[in-house]
């Protein structure tokens, strides 16, 4: 039985605590050196197995030109705004030195020669696209091998050389390229530690003791540690993506501190209750952890069916992901009770300010309250579950109204992934993306790579070449490239547009389907579009056709796994439908805000961006797992309460009362963390926290304080109908509702006999 397996292990801990920290002191010392002894960076590759523009990819290795690696560009100007490479000696020289300077990097297998094309005549530099026909602009290319061969390292080698020529040369030098895309790091920590204060004020309101409120920051930052040091091993020996640490940090902080808030919540209604320190320890965790369990399994379960998407990254990631909230789980039913033993009975007790505000000492907010925390907030949310109970009709149609609206923008989701350009102005890969868009148009930010095989067809390339130069999608071809052993022919051609751009994405399919076929007939030869760009768009395109199956799986699962702990039908198909709801209507906002650019500036967001490829499925498996959470949390108090009493409307009305203000709370502050995020410089983690932070919001707001009790108001008794033949089936165990240590048996309310019913039919 899960339930008492948990009482065991939380009063166990409670009983030993300094034994408890002292393991997970060592199990942090001993990650934190794994990672530093083996850990590596994080590194994003958009590949996956199948894509066009990983055929392209692999036609161009077979080639050996050197074109399917990492690459970077170094854009200058000379600082004198007057001056320009035609007819400044002293800038052309500068080019030529920065250009032999960037050659001599490690790795780098051979870099543009803008200086070399100016030497030969100004028109030849322009006509090869190296240096802008105002000649204010040069840029040069530098060619690295694949990713695998290479590190963060190369890209800190790049970044210092370029940040010494400033200071050597007379030229403005920015850089950009995929080198900087696949290594940068995240820029989580401010955010993290934002999050973390923020958390800590609402939990200190939320119990009035500076001891109650460190206790769980203090878990969340352990479990962090372990979680982000196991992270860091698991990049050491595979590509983990760049957004993992953040989201990571993002979403292992918030369920970190939300889980510690109901188990610590209960303990103190135990303390409040007259129970020993060290079984109230025990039952906190057999009854507030189970929900824990089984919500943060099923965050897991969900993110790791992010396998289906068959993208590699996004597989990694998600188990990245996934460590994190498993340490959390692990924490809060270990860890945690090892604190609240360790703190004993001082955790019944409010601190000096929540006692001066309980005496009336600061105006309104001094109203008495009695001796079990949060009296008075619970009869104030008795009074407006009451209120909705009563008026179910109005109030579901008007919320589920609201949220329909929200989720209206879906319908113009357009996936793919912001480019720098929608990065800040104070990072340089922004500034080199603006110079090169400015000097040579903006196509030029992200060219097509299109790997084509002949196959002995003589006239197949200048066909190909022809159709490809005269699409109106393309704006450039440079000169094709043919390796002599294999055949093999590779042409980077630059479109019109920028990466981003839908008419991009237009071209690149128009070129695969009309362009490309048409021009090579229906003979062996075979072309393919790679580059980034085409890459980027394929995997959005493969997450997209995949997600639906996606979710059908999560909301299949989720209702199964209620249905086994609520032993009902109705409840777990009201669930899944509710927070569907929620979610997309979190889409709806984030469609508003990234694509339409309805309230951007408030996040810092300078421009308007699609919606990143794969944060669409990795929001919906979290965010059903945390939403699962408070479902659990609610409805477990409501089923407590309907087989006290066999009132449904008494349940209802109970249950969520009683569970409202830990749930706000664990809202407020999932939501604070999640917003910290937001203001990200990164348009990925801000797509991350807003989305969550709404997400979040919606759910523990409309959806549990207004959508719950007013459908499961009109559902009446039915509600825990459960068909017999369904009932016979289903397996009693671990995640059953009979599987509880604390109903009855801990409140004496609830001693007396009542009965349990059930609503089984046939």
């Amino acid at each position: 039985m899960l339930s008492k397996a948990l009482l065991r292990l939380g009063a166990s801990a409670a009983r030993h605590p300094w034994r408890v920290i002292a393991a997970w002191l060592v199990a942090a010392t001993l990650a934190v050196l794994a990672a530093v002894a083996f850990g590596g960076r994080t590194a994003d590759s958009m590949t996956a197995p199948g894509l066009d523009s990983q055929r392209a990819a692999e036609l161009i290795e077979r080639a050996g030109t050197g074109q399917e690696g990492m690459t970077a560009q170094v854009v200058v100007t000379p600082r004198d705004g007057g001056a320009t490479f035609l007819d400044d000696d002293g800038a052309r020289t500068a080019l030529a030195r920065l250009r032999t300077e960037v050659g001599r990097l490690p790795h780098v297998l051979g870099t543009s020669d803008p200086a070399g094309a100016l030497a030969a005549g100004g028109e030849t530099a322009v006509r090869g696209g190296l240096v802008s026909a105002d000649g204010r602009i040069a840029v040069v290319r530098v060619q690295y091998p694949d990713q695998s061969r290479l590190s963060a390292e190369d890209l800190d080698a790049l970044v210092a050389l370029g940040d010494r020529l400033r200071a050597e040369l007379p030229l403005r030098v920015e850089m950009g390229g995929s080198l900087f895309y696949a290594f940068s790091d995240p820029d989580g920590g401010v955010s993290e530690l934002i999050g973390l204060l923020a958390a800590a004020a609402i939990l200190f309101l939320a119990f009035g003791s500076l001891v109650a409120a460190a206790l769980p920051i203090g878990m969340a930052v352990f479990g962090l540690t372990v979680g982000v040091a196991t992270m860091t091993v698991l990049a050491g020996v595979t590509d983990v993506p760049t957004f993992a640490p953040v989201l990571g940090s993002m979403v292992g902080l918030g369920v970190g501190i939300d889980y510690a808030l109901f188990v610590l919540a209960r303990h103190r209604e135990y303390l409040a209750r007259g129970l020993d320190p060290h079984e109230a320890a025990g039952r906190a965790v057999a009854t507030a952890g189970r929900p824990v369990v089984f919500a943060g399994g099923t965050v897991v379960v969900s993110i790791l069916g992010m396998a289906v998407a068959n993208v590699p990254f996004m597989t990694v990631g998600g188990l990245a992901v996934s460590i994190v909230v498993l340490t959390m789980v692990l924490a809060s039913v270990t860890l945690l009770p090892a604190f609240l033993g360790a703190a004993g009975p001082r955790l019944a007790r409010a601190g000096g300010i929540a006692r001066a505000l309980r005496a009336g000492r600061f105006g309104r907010f001094g109203r008495r309250r009695d001796a079990e925390a949060g009296a008075v907030p619970a009869a104030g949310w008795r009074r407006w579950i009451g209120h909705v109970s009563r008026h179910p009709v109005p109030y579901a149609v008007g919320a589920a109204g609201l949220l329909l609206t929200a989720t209206l923008p879906v319908l113009g989701l357009r996936v793919g992934l912001p480019d720098d350009g929608s990065l800040p102005h104070s990072r340089t890969e922004r500034r080199a993306y603006d110079l090169v868009a400015e000097g040579f148009g903006p196509g030029t930010n992200g060219p097509l790579v299109i790997a084509a095989d002949p196959a002995g067809d003589p006239g197949a390339l200048d066909r190909l070449v022809g159709a490809v130069a005269a699409d109106p999608g393309i704006a450039s071809v440079a000169p094709t490239h043919v390796d002599q052993d294999t055949g093999i022919a590779t042409l980077v051609v630059f479109p019109t547009t920028g990466p981003q751009d839908k008419a991009t994405a237009d071209t690149i399919a128009r070129l695969r389907t009309d362009v490309l076929p048409t021009a090579i007939g229906d003979g062996p030869a075979r072309a393919h579009v790679g580059g980034a760009a085409a890459s980027l768009s394929d995997v959005g395109r493969r997450t997209s056709q995949r997600l639906p199956a996606f979710v059908a799986a999560v909301l299949a699962m989720s209702f199964l796994l209620l249905m086994l702990v609520f032993r009902s039908v109705l409840v777990p198909l009201k669930a899944v439908l509710l927070n569907l709801l929620s979610i997309g209507a979190a889409y709806g906002i984030m469609v508003a805000v990234f694509q339409w650019g309805w309230g951007g500036v408030l996040i810092g967001l300078e421009a308007t961006v699609p919606i990143v490829s794969f944060i669409p499925m990795f929001l919906f498996a979290i965010l059903f797992g945390l939403s699962m959470d408070y479902e659990v949390f609610l409805l477990s108090r409501v089923r407590e309460e309907y087989v006290r009493t066999g009132d449904n409307a008494t349940a209802i009305v109970e249950g969520v009362a009683g569970t409202a203000r830990i749930i706000t709370s664990a809202a407020l502050i999932m939501v604070a963390v999640f917003l910290s995020f937001a203001v990200a410089e990164d348009p990925s983690a801000k797509m991350f926290g807003l989305g969550l932070a709404t997400a979040i919001f919606i759910d523990a707001t409309v959806v549990r304080m207004v959508l719950v009790p007013a459908t499961m108001t009109l559902l009446g008794r039915t509600n825990w109908w459960l068909p017999k033949w369904l009932d016979r089936m289903l397996p009693r165990g671990p995640v059953g509702t009979d599987d509880t240590v604390d109903t009855n048996d801990t409140d004496a309310e609830s001693t007396g006999g009542a009965p349990r019913p059930r609503l089984v039919d046939q």
